[in-house]
């Protein structure tokens, strides 16, 4: 998923007003910001795969340190507990954790069996709703437009930035995913790692964002 990560980091501003958006992006898409670090490294490996699915064609050989569920679980108990350590809240804290735990569940549920339980065993998983194209845009779609009302509803704009960037944001988001979903394959897995970086340029905007948009509840 691409939009659906985005959008449960929308719906968490309504459970912790006091966290910016920035931040639950950056929870919500970690393993995805680690992935393209560790593709560069060397450390996992992906593989440009045309056809392999109607909805990605890319096929993730190996990636046990970032989306692993072994690895997932210890990235969201490290990302919660350093949120605790940071700002003492236990709710905000679990939510982040949370989250983090939430882009493996997704992923679970659209990638093929491609996803390993740990950082050795052989046994992948993946219930495979990317072998559908139009199931996947139905879920991902409804999934994104109703993460952007709960964030929509829970804050109120304070200016132009603030109503006009959240939009533009908005936007973005989805030319993107439709860009990645409909184009063409990318031209290399070395191309994949260095703009799978430019990731971090959303979770900058989301923070850009909230800071020109007020919650509603404290």
């Amino acid at each position: 998923m691409f939009v659906g990560h985005f959008a449960l980091g929308l719906a968490g501003k309504r459970l912790a007003p006091a966290l910016s958006l920035g931040t639950l992006f950056m929870a919500a898409q970690f393993l995805d910001l680690l992935w393209p670090t560790f593709l560069l490294l060397g450390m996992e490996e992906v593989q440009v795969a045309p056809g392999i699915t109607p909805v990605t064609h890319l096929d993730f050989v190996s990636y046990p340190y970032s989306h692993s569920l072994a690895a997932a679980l210890g990235w969201a108990v490290l990302f919660g507990g350093i949120a605790w350590w940071w700002r003492r809240r236990l709710g905000s804290s679990l939510l982040l954790g949370g989250l983090v735990l939430s882009h493996w569940l997704l992923d679970w549920a659209s990638h093929r069996p491609d996803l390993p339980l740990d950082f050795t065993s052989a046994t992948r998983v993946g219930l495979g709703l990317w072998y559908s194209l139009p199931a996947t845009l139905t879920v991902e779609l409804l999934l994104f437009l109703a993460g952007a009302w709960i964030y929509s509803r829970a804050t109120l704009a304070q200016d132009r930035v603030g109503r006009y960037g959240f939009w533009g944001l908005l936007v973005f988001l989805l030319a993107a995913y439709l860009g990645a979903v409909l184009g063409p394959p990318p031209p290399s897995a070395a191309m994949l790692g260095w703009g799978g970086q430019s990731t971090w340029v959303l979770v900058l905007w989301g923070y850009w964002v909230d800071r020109h948009r007020h919650p509603l509840r404290a």
